[in-house]
């Protein structure tokens, strides 16, 4: 491996720039119409437009990047996250075409992407699971024989889904039929794939994730877990670790179990098992995310392990030499997601010119992103503006340092999460550790607008 092609785009193939160059390896960056002044492209050896603004058209356009790695030589593909990350087709096509890739094997990312199949070998491995239907299911007459099996409200959810789409909760009988139907449309136009199944509807969870990691050599270690309860529309805002309300028993209970899971499904690479931890701290398993996720950055912080040249050195075959002895989770570390949205307008999309960016610094704060003073954030994508990742001795501690970092970070032209992340700093359900993961939405409902005393204007609202 020595040149690696960055499919994808944003502060994920930055950071992942950064990792190649630590390692001594060249970079390729691959970019849309709507792209040519992003930082992601500044920084690699070199870069290639792959097609139109569209993601459909240029970093969801398999042909285009394989042949971006045809024209420069390159070798080695990350895929990062999102876009074509956890495509087992895309896998197997770089596989085919002599190009590495820098992830899980196709096979384990078909597997462990069937979210039934998923299911199955968290039971085989005695890995708790949420009550549901044993795979999929085909029509509502059936549907609803599973539902009232396990009682109301359920959730309906698409076999290959994720990023919270294809998901409806039925509440009653009457209400499965158009639920039903909804998900498995959504699920169709997401994903290509209609299929569904039923999970029983765990009341005020927690979410759970626990970072795993495999060599090509069998060698397995969990990295703890963190907590990504605070969430909209089932899109992460925070998320820290350690989850405040794991302990060191619960903490060893669902690691081994996640490590279970990747064993039996032959997975090599990092990767995190989602779980949800139920009021009475029982935890379930959700599902196996086969990529780096947006939050790898709170772990990296927390263990001082950098998941993203293992994911790279592993793919390569070497050895990893970590032994789960050696896992130190030192302090507590909190990440919040600064999106171009409005948190005052039902977080409504505020893509636009960025007149003034000046991010935070100083001790205990790190600052992931792919922005810039002058850079026009598109309307074709992900709205994040950057990750604003903070550590602690404790979390009191991590949340002090979280609000002198927003204070300083600097926003004009459009709208941002500033404003919602301090709101939540100051939050007593948040600061007594007192929520679910449905609390944002609840929120939302109650006609909470988050508001700090900024005014509607955009180039003022984030001028912290």
């Amino acid at each position: 491996m020595k040149k690696v092609l960055i499919a994808n785009r944003g502060e994920i193939a930055v950071r992942i720039i950064r990792a190649c160059h630590d390692l001594g390896l060249q970079t390729v960056a691959v970019y849309s119409e709507a792209d040519t002044d992003a930082l992601h492209v500044h920084h690699a050896d070199e870069a290639v437009c792959i097609g139109e603004a569209p993601s459909i058209k240029s970093y969801l356009k398999i042909s285009n990047i394989i042949s971006a790695c045809e024209i420069t030589g390159a070798d080695a593909v990350h895929p990062g996250y999102g876009f074509l990350s956890e495509n087992a087709n895309f896998a197997s096509i770089c596989e085919s075409c002599g190009l590495s890739f820098i992830g899980p094997s196709p096979q384990a990312i078909a597997l462990l992407g069937d979210k039934s199949r998923a299911k199955a070998i968290a039971r085989s491995v005695r890995c708790p699971v949420i009550p549901g239907s044993e795979g999929v299911v085909r029509d509502i007459e059936s549907g609803l024989k599973e539902a009232h099996k396990y009682g109301f409200p359920i959730f309906i959810k698409a076999v290959a889904g994720g990023g919270g789409k294809g998901i409806r909760i039925a509440y009653s009988e009457e209400d499965f039929t158009k639920k039903f139907v909804a998900a498995r449309a959504e699920a169709e136009v997401n994903f290509n794939n209609p299929d569904v199944y039923l999970e029983k509807m765990i009341v005020n969870p927690r979410h759970i994730e626990v970072q795993i990691m495999g060599d090509k050599s069998g060698h397995y270690i969990y990295l703890g877990e963190r907590d990504c309860t605070i969430q909209r529309r089932r899109q992460k805002l925070i998320e820290e670790a350690p989850s405040p309300c794991v302990g060191e028993s619960l903490r060893k209970k669902m690691g081994q179990a996640a490590v279970e899971i990747a064993k039996a499904a032959k997975y090599h690479s990092v990767g995190t098992v989602e779980f949800l931890l139920d009021e009475s701290g029982h935890f379930y398993f959700m599902e196996v995310n086969t990529r780096i996720q947006v939050e790898h950055t709170v772990t990296e912080e927390l263990t001082g392990i950098d998941l993203v040249q293992w994911q790279i050195r592993m793919a390569r075959g070497e050895k990893l030499p970590i032994r789960q002895k050696d896992v130190i989770l030192n302090g507590h570390v909190i990440e919040l997601r600064i999106n171009a949205e409005d948190p005052h307008n039902q977080f409504a999309p505020s893509p636009g010119y960025l007149e003034h960016y000046v991010p935070p610094g100083g001790p205990h704060v790190r600052v992931d992103s792919a922005c810039y003073g002058g850079y026009r954030i598109p309307p074709n994508y992900d709205s994040m503006i950057a990750k604003l990742i903070v550590r602690g001795r404790t979390r009191a501690e991590a949340i002090a340092h979280a609000k002198r970092a927003l204070n300083d970070f600097h926003i004009h032209g459009v709208h941002t999460t500033i404003p919602f992340h301090q709101f939540m700093l100051q939050d007593t359900r948040f600061l007594t550790n007192e929520y679910s993961i449905s609390y944002i939405d609840q929120l939302i409902t109650d006609g909470c607008t988050f508001d700090q005393s900024q005014t509607a204007d955009p180039s003022k609202t984030d001028r912290n």
